[in-house]
Order: structure tokens, then sequence, then C-alpha cells
């Protein structure tokens, strides 16, 4: 498996083998099994279907991963170690459920939150902090962070939200982190009908702990649910090919038009976000595209648009910023949506 391509890994991992064994593994619906074999309690050990997509996930990301309820869920499982006291750094601009989780625990007398403008690659090497929380790209702003740097340089745990590049893009354990966090629920599952989160670790100890917590805490994955996101890791490949390919030409085109001011793109993946003048105009576009829906969350085979500065915590986002999730529409029906939205 080692020489395989990441598109190759998504589809051909976490198969069962051998005569007379199904071709894709099935929705193991069970909480207990009969004592003597490898499983004997989910919460503890698991399911084969659980299994199936850890090993699929931990194939892509080289390291061994562990499944969740949701991707909040493996921000619990990730700080569950830390002692009271420790300092977390995060970006300013990231996934706002996140930082509001961070601040929770600060005002509990947890953690101590420190907040890093994400490109600052040298403010992150010198913060000092215990655990290094990095998104790249950011959400929403679509920074990209240098995680190789940072992780060479910062003394503390480094952890990486690869949700937004997914496993096809960037592999952020081979760059030096320690643990890289998804929300499954996102592009890997890709049809938004799923809620789930996963953690991967390439130290065995540290993914001991990530296992312990998920035990502790009780946060584990459905099994339809892990059976879904199996499903949708298999065709990531191709849905995320097709969704970058009308991102870049919806870019391209919003980057012209009038009414835009910015335009946010790292250059790769389906996430991109576009500003006009104040939030009135982004709230009238929301409101106004037909074929596009508003709504949150992103990743999904359809496309969604959402002004973030609504949302609690995402004050300092630009009033006017849109996110722009691309799904697998044509790209044609996407822009002349758009444009009528803008016009």
């Amino acid at each position: 498996m080692d020489d395989w391509t990441p598109r190759t890994r998504a589809i051909a991992a976490g198969r069962p083998h051998g005569p007379g064994e199904p071709l894709n593994t099935p929705i193991v619906a069970t909480s207990t099994f009969e004592a003597g074999g490898d499983f004997v309690y989910a919460r503890s050990d698991g399911t084969a279907t659980w299994a199936a997509l850890e090993e699929a996930v931990g194939a892509l990301e080289g390291g061994r991963a562990f499944a969740f309820a949701s991707g909040v869920a493996t921000l619990s499982a990730v700080l569950d170690s830390l002692p009271v006291g420790s300092q977390v750094a995060v970006p300013t601009f990231s996934y706002a459920v996140t930082r509001g989780a961070l601040q929770h625990a600060q005002k509990l007398g947890r953690l101590t939150v420190t907040e890093l403008e994400p490109t600052d690659t040298q403010a992150w090497i010198d913060c000092g902090a215990d655990l290094l929380w990095l998104e790249s790209p950011t959400n929403p702003t679509l920074d990209v962070m240098d995680i190789e740097a940072i992780a060479k340089g910062a003394r503390g745990r480094v952890v990486v939200d690869n949700t937004f590049a997914t496993p096809l893009h960037q592999q952020p354990l081979k760059l030096g982190a320690d643990v890289v966090v998804h929300s499954a629920t996102k592009l890997i599952g890709g049809h938004s009908d799923l809620l789930l989160g996963i953690a991967v670790a390439k130290d065995d100890a540290v993914a001991e702990e990530l296992r312990g917590a998920r035990t502790r805490i009780g946060t584990t994955p459905g099994a339809l649910e892990a059976w879904l996101a199996l499903r949708g890791l298999r065709t990531l490949h191709v849905r995320l090919a097709e969704q970058e390919k009308t991102a870049a030409l919806l870019v391209s085109r919003l980057a012209e038009h009038p009414a835009v001011t910015k335009v946010r793109y790292p250059g790769f993946g389906m996430m991109a976000a576009f500003e006009l003048s104040d939030a009135e105009a982004a709230d009238r576009v929301c409101a106004s595209v037909r074929l596009i829906r508003s709504a949150t969350s992103l990743g999904g085979v359809e496309s969604l648009v959402e002004r973030r500065a609504w949302l609690p915590g995402e004050e300092r986002v630009p009033a006017g910023l849109i996110r722009l999730s691309v799904g697998l529409e044509d790209p044609e029906d996407l822009w002349r949506d758009l444009l009528a939205a803008l016009g």
C-alpha cells in the first residue's frame, strides 16, 4: 500500500480480503460482541465498520486514525490530555466553533488561549504554547499556513485541521505535525448527510491518548455514519477534482465582477470566498441565489453560500464576506445563478 497514490488508497484501503468476504465492509450495528475475539465492546474497541474507515483515512494521512461522533468531538479528544492551565494557540481567523470551545475552556480556568494571525509563522514558532491548533486553509478567510516551518520550530504539540485541504492535497503528519483532524461531515462524507470526525496521529502514544479519550468521553460514531463516510471517501478524488475546476472558474469570473471587492482562494480546493461592499449587499446575494443554497456547512455535492459574519464569534470577519462551497453542479449554471444574484 505504501507505493499506492492517495487516489488509490482512498478506494482500496479498508476493504475486507479473502474468499467469500464482502467487497465492501457492511454496517455492523452492535454494541457488544461474544468474548474471545478482537472486539469486546464497541465504545472501547470499535466495530469492523469503524475499523475500515479508520484504516482508509489512516492510510491516506500516514498514521493511526480514530473516528468520533463529530468534528468538534475530535477537539474534545485532543484537549483531553492537556493539564489544567495549558496554553493553546489558535488562528485569529478559524472555525468559530473551535475558538468558541477554547474560549469556554478559558472562562472555566482550564486553558489559556492565544489567538495568532495565521500567516505570521514566526509568531507561531515563538508563542511557547503547549498545543498549537492550526487550520490550513483557514475558515473562512482561506489563509494558508506554513505547517512544516511551524511544526519544526514550535515546542508544543502541533494539531492541524485538514478538513479543507483533505489528505489529497496535504498530509500534515509528513510535514511534522503530531495530530491531524477532520470534520468528515464535510468533504470526506461529501453528501451533507452525516456528522462525524476523525483524528489521526503518527506516534503510537499520542494515538492511544486519542483512543482513550474517545472511550472515556464516549464520543463514538454511529455505525451508519461511519459506513456513509467510508463510502464518501471512495469518491473523494473525483468529486474534489471536478469541484476544483468549477471553483477556479467561478473565482476568475468573480474577480472581474464590479460588485466584488475581493476574492479569496488558496489556489486549490473547492472552498472560495468573495467580499461585497457591506453586509446588506452580501445578505441580498445569499437571499437571491436560486440554484445555490444559502446554508451553513460545506463540502457536499451541492453548492452553498453563507455570510459568515452573522455568526456569533465571527464578528472580525469582513461584514460582506460570503463563503462559497462549490459543488458538482454545471459550472455555467452556477455562474448564471451568481451573476443574477449579484446583478
